[in-house]
């Protein structure tokens, strides 16, 4: 049985997964500027993977790259806040 629309072959994972994952795991773990550099290059690879039609893999762990790029960045605003306004505040 033959199914229209798929690619023949073992899909090949995206390029940048396992960086995306890294930068994102590293922008939670040790330095939140690289959060909206796992966010970006997340973005650009899942709308690459979903324009190949399933020939391109790796989506799951692009995926997981981005939602931690997005953390990572959220957590770095959130301290660059409180430290602003405890510096700011003086007493707080």
């Amino acid at each position: 049985m033959v199914i229209p629309n798929q690619p023949i072959g073992a899909t090949v994972e995206h390029p940048n997964a396992t960086a995306v994952l890294f930068l994102g795991a590293a922008s939670i773990l040790c330095c939140g500027a690289l959060g909206p550099v796992a966010w970006a290059l997340g973005k650009r690879a899942l709308d690459q993977i979903d324009a190949s039609g399933g020939a391109i893999g790796g989506r799951a762990q692009v995926l997981v790259g981005y939602i931690l790029g997005i953390v990572g960045t959220v957590l770095m605003v959130l301290m660059a806040t409180a430290v602003l306004l405890i510096t700011l505040g003086g007493n707080a």
